[in-house]
């Protein structure tokens, strides 16, 4: 209790520098790492070297850490309830597969079942491609809940980050950049704490960045079939920038377009890539004509048209976004919205909404990384260096064209920034002053203090005080663990499981209601415990009390706060 209130007293306003808690815990945690790091450096980097080279033992390892440091803190951020339109739309994505079907039928009454990113005709389905769908429903299936395949998901990644690098850089930078993607992408992200996705565009692009170099150096079919996955997993996932993760193969390949021998050998690997590619083109082209009746006509092509949402690729914001947005989307819609209405030329508004995103990519990078990423400049001599740059700035290009931005829409990748931040530090590692490595000191301090940032809040969302923690939630950056319940879904859920049997929700939205929506259902709307209905008034009400006589009642008011859950009354 002593410790406690002696760590109250840190806080700025009551103490002489202005320090905050936050402050002196990070710094205490960096000095430790630092007084380790001098007398234990030979006994870590002898460890650390022989475990770089067990590819296997690393990948396995890799995998199963942001899964076990998750699962730690689920006594207080327990597994993360759905929220947002796009985890709802998954969800129902999820509970279709796992029914063995790729599209459900409409629904007899579809008109109480309206929401977002849902059809209800030609059939009752998620907008969204497969991808992340088969993810969340093999969680379900295996462990019975479909979150386990979002925590899955962040494991390959993380996992295949270490097999990627070590096609581009020495086992022992390999595993730093593993462990760099575990602590950037692992528990505290908003790819583990979702389920709208991220983590499987990202694995796909580790599989195409890491089998490309492999596949020019030895020409094997297996890196073919490899690449040929990573690029059917990415059309599964994020269809639209599959066109930008091609022309970035394709850019790859330009020098050997030049040699008639190495282009013959690759052409020799082209079966294998286009049979390991193929499933995915044929599920496609499936749910095309399961969801929409046509093959060529895409869930997300459809959605445009009957409901104009998501929307459509324009040179001006959407001025209703149909999606609850975090502080920083927010800011982007105000900078964009305020570029649109200064600037009608197109070009104009493109490159000013290019310009309001740059903020965004600190998701992709701790802190700390910032100060050596310029000397990733001194890579550019190799012609490989310089493609990692252009397909970054391909994918931010292609990205642009949307009228909003979110971290997932680049996800495949993620495991290039991993790969620009640790050419950076193996460069600056490198730079020596005679008699003192400089560099390889200034290289080790950077990692230590990565580690340090991600220790510190991790620590404080595993043991902080709750007074602390509340404190301090508000000055962490990007990361989007899930805290409390700020929309009452979990009390209105928990309310209604205090009831034995079937239950009917009526949901009346008051007249000021934005896009915070609560009608979704799973795949089998009859057969559900709980249906959720848009109440659209006493006489139409009646078909569905009709259709469902027998479940309890209630009438739910979101607008209310908290959420108001009441009887109904007919």
């Amino acid at each position: 209790m002593y410790f406690f209130h002696l760590l109250r007293s840190f806080r700025p306003a009551q103490n002489p520098i202005g320090f905050g808690a936050s402050d002196f815990i990070e710094l205490t945690i960096a000095a430790i790492l630092v007084f380790l790091a001098i007398y234990w450096r030979a006994w870590i980097s002898l460890h650390a070297r022989r475990l770089a080279k067990k590819t296997g033992w690393c990948m396995l390892a890799l995998a199963a850490l942001p899964v076990a440091l998750r699962l730690l803190l689920l006594p207080r951020n327990p597994v993360p309830t759905p929220n947002v339109a796009d985890d709802f739309s998954y969800l129902l994505l999820a509970s279709t597969l796992s029914h063995l079907r790729l599209a459900n039928p409409s629904h007899p009454l579809h008109q109480f079942f309206e929401t977002f990113f849902v059809f209800q005709q030609p059939s009752y389905s998620s907008l969204f491609p497969l991808g992340q769908g088969i993810v969340l429903a093999i969680g379900r299936t295996l462990f019975g809940h479909p979150w386990a395949g979002v925590a899955l998901s962040i494991a390959a990644f993380c996992s295949l980050t270490y097999w990627m690098l070590r096609a581009w850089t020495t086992p022992g930078w390999s595993l730093v950049g593993g462990m760099l993607a575990v602590m950037e992408f692992g528990p505290l992200n908003q790819w583990m704490n979702s389920y709208w996705g991220g983590a499987v565009s990202a694995t796909a692009g580790c599989l195409v960045f890491g089998s490309l170099p492999r596949l020019r150096q030895y020409g094997h079919r297996r890196d073919a079939a490899l690449l040929g996955l990573g690029l059917g997993m990415h059309l599964l996932a994020r269809p639209y920038e599959s066109i930008f993760l091609v022309l970035s193969a394709i850019l790859f390949f330009l020098p050997v377009a030049l040699n008639r021998i190495e282009l013959r050998r690759m052409g020799q690997t082209a079966p294998a890539l286009v049979l390991a590619l193929l499933p995915a083109v044929a599920l496609t082209l499936l749910q095309n004509r399961a969801v929409t009746g046509s093959w060529t006509t895409s869930p997300y092509g459809l959605s445009q048209y009957q409901y104009g949402v998501p929307a459509a690729f324009t040179t001006q914001p959407n001025p209703a976004p149909h999606r609850e947005l975090t502080r920083e989307q927010e800011l982007d819609y105000e900078v964009q919205s305020q570029a649109h209405g200064e600037h009608t030329d197109a070009v104009t508004s493109y490159f000013e909404r290019l310009g309001s995103r740059i903020r965004f990519y600190r998701f992709f990078f701790l802190a700390a990384l910032y100060f050596v990423l310029p000397a990733y400049l001194f890579g550019l001599r190799e012609f490989r260096f310089v493609w990692v740059l252009l397909s970054v700035l391909l994918f931010s290009l292609g990205a642009n064209f949307y009228p909003y931005f979110y971290p997932h829409y680049i996800a495949a990748v993620a495991c290039l920034f991993v790969l620009i931040g640790v050419i950076a530090l193996e460069h600056l590692s490198q730079w020596n002053i005679p008699r003192w490595l400089a560099g390889a000191e200034a290289a080790r301090a950077i990692v230590f203090l990565c580690f340090a940032h991600f220790i510190f809040w991790y620590g404080v969302h595993l043991a902080a005080p709750d007074d602390v923690q509340a404190a301090m939630i508000r000055y962490e950056t990007w990361d989007a663990i899930n805290q409390d319940d700020p929309e009452g879904r979990v009390a209105v859920n928990r309310e209604i499981a205090r009831f034995r049997g079937k239950h009917l929700v009526f949901v009346r939205y008051w007249p000021p209601h934005t896009f915070k929506e609560w009608v979704y259902n799973p795949a089998d709307i009859d057969g559900s415990r709980i249906v959720w209905a848009r109440d659209l008034g006493s006489a139409e009400n009646e078909k569905l009390l009709r259709y469902y006589p027998d479940r309890t009642v209630w009438l739910l008011e979101p607008d209310f706060r908290p959420p108001r859950l009441t009887p109904y009354q007919r």
